[in-house]
């Protein structure tokens, strides 16, 4: 499988009550095993998530099904990632 990294930024349409189906849409791709790691800028900006998947179409798919971006909340994005990982007692693979 090969690792995809999803920004989710901020629109100005950002709505504060979509935060629980987001976080229950993670929750639920962790429980799938897809999902690596996550969490919010600091800046407040939006946030990243980092999913495991077969390719990039089915990344897409998972990461659109989030109602950050099915409500216009946040822009979306998906990046296939080749990351490095620096040691490899943190390497999840």
């Amino acid at each position: 499988m090969k690792r995809y990294l999803v920004l989710t930024m901020r629109t100005p349409q950002f709505a504060p009550e979509v935060l629980a189906p987001h976080y229950a849409h993670l929750d639920a791709l962790k429980a799938r095993g897809a999902l690596e790691a996550f969490g919010p800028f600091t800046d407040k900006s939006g946030g990243a998530y980092l999913i495991r998947a077969e390719s990039l179409e089915q990344a897409q798919t998972m990461a659109f099904a989030d109602p950050v971006h099915a409500t216009g909340s946040s822009e979306v994005t998906v990046h296939e990632w080749n990351a490095t990982w620096m040691d490899t007692r943190d390497n999840p693979a």
